[in-house]
């Protein structure tokens, strides 16, 4: 069991070789569970920067940074970041490598509750050796590891039905609107400044962790919006809160109805949501940016795709354009991005045809959502001994 290691960023020659170096993103985005190429590759010589650290194929890499307890399984020979752990089965005689990815799903409430850190949370090597993992007969965990194959192959199309909605909507802009950053359509740039409302703290960075520490925080009072609520659009969560003379203070970074907000750090940077029209009075965090834009020169969601579009992601602020955690640029840097800007006409056209979109793909979120509560409930029947008979 050992993590790997991030080569030195300062050594651009360490980067753009030929073996594969695995991300937490790239652990996200192995849909079918296994890992089969990397975003970024590196040199020999960075490799032996960071003694070797290879996981031959067949190693199960877990996530012990951001996204605590995501597992996958190296289907080529690779190396990895600090942020994951390989572990090969010592006897494979007495553990199965996919029973334990599968019992690592169990665990994951576990290694969040025992994660520290602020706004990337993480765990250690050390917690995870010393987890106890039960070990009933081989043949019962192949049969465990099997049944819950089946289950995890019914969640995976309901994702790839639902990505496939995402791709027609990112094909619909891409054909009324062209690439926003070549623009070949020509297009009036504007930026950020041009495109919010003409009012104070109309874009603002969360305040400095410093003026929000947790003894700020009281049982009830304002909402303290956190990375989780762009990462989700999921407003539900309420976990901070603070009083009057608290938000008083830090009013500048109030958050409204229809306000956008940004997740500026991690490997979900530039993830966004808007604040909904029933949403708690509150303020942002350190680790969000807010915009509140002048709907009548740019729509909300028309902004939303817009800022996510694949090219105009790379090209301005992806998390693959920097080692360890990665940061938004800085508001210097933010305020100079080119923005197209259609007529609000033709963005209303677009709102339309996304909304035709979006409704099929409900339908698809709602298959997946049950095939979700099935594999979660055979995977806790799995472990409780209730699935496979020994």
């Amino acid at each position: 069991m050992k993590s790997g290691g991030t080569p030195s960023r300062r050594k651009p020659e360490f980067y753009g070789g030929d073996f594969p170096w695995a991300k937490i993103s790239d652990l996200e985005k192995s849909a079918d569970g296994y890992v089969y190429d990397t975003v970024e590759k590196i040199t020999k010589e960075a490799l032996d920067s960071i003694n070797n650290r290879v996981f031959e194929k067949g190693t199960l890499l877990l996530a012990m940074y951001g996204s605590v307890g995501k597992t996958a399984i190296a289907g080529i020979k690779l190396t990895s970041n600090q942020a994951i752990l390989g572990l090969n089965i010592l006897d494979d005689e007495i553990l199965n490598i996919f029973y334990l990815k599968y019992w690592f799903q169990l665990t994951k409430e576990i290694l969040l509750n025992r994660a520290v850190g602020g706004t990337l949370q993480n765990i250690s090597k050390t917690i995870v050796s010393n987890l106890k993992v039960p070990l009933p007969k081989l043949e019962t965990q192949k049969k465990i590891a099997a049944i819950l194959d089946e289950a995890d192959k019914l969640r995976q199309l309901n994702k790839e039905l639902i990505a496939k909605y995402d791709v027609l909507t990112e094909s619909l802009f891409l054909e009324m609107f062209g690439d926003p950053v070549t623009n070949h359509k020509g297009w009036e740039f504007k930026t950020i400044e041009e495109l919010v409302k003409n009012k104070k703290y109309s874009l603002k960075r969360g305040p400095f962790g410093g003026a929000l520490k947790k003894d700020c925080f009281v049982e009830k009072g304002y909402l303290v919006y956190e990375q989780y609520h762009a990462l989700n659009n999921d407003f539900s969560f309420k976990r901070y809160f603070i009083d009057d003379k608290k938000f008083n203070e830090l009013k500048a970074f109030e958050v409204k109805p229809r306000d956008l907000i940004i997740s500026c750090s991690g490997v979900y940077l530039g993830k966004l949501a808007m604040i909904p029209e029933n949403a708690d009075k509150g303020i942002i965090n350190q680790a969000l940016l807010k915009v509140t834009l002048d709907e009548g020169k740019m729509r909300n969601d028309f902004f939303i795709f817009h800022f996510t579009q694949k090219h105009f992601r790379e090209t301005f602020f992806d998390a693959n354009r920097g080692a360890g955690i990665p940061n938004f640029p800085p508001m210097k840097e933010f305020k100079r991005f080119p923005f197209i800007s259609p007529p609000i006409e033709l963005q209303n056209q677009f709102a339309e045809r996304v909304k035709i979109i979006e409704k099929q793909k409900q339908q698809a979120q709602e298959s997946l959502q049950k095939s979700e509560d099935l594999f979660n409930s055979l995977l806790q029947k799995a472990f409780k001994g209730e699935l496979v008979k020994e």
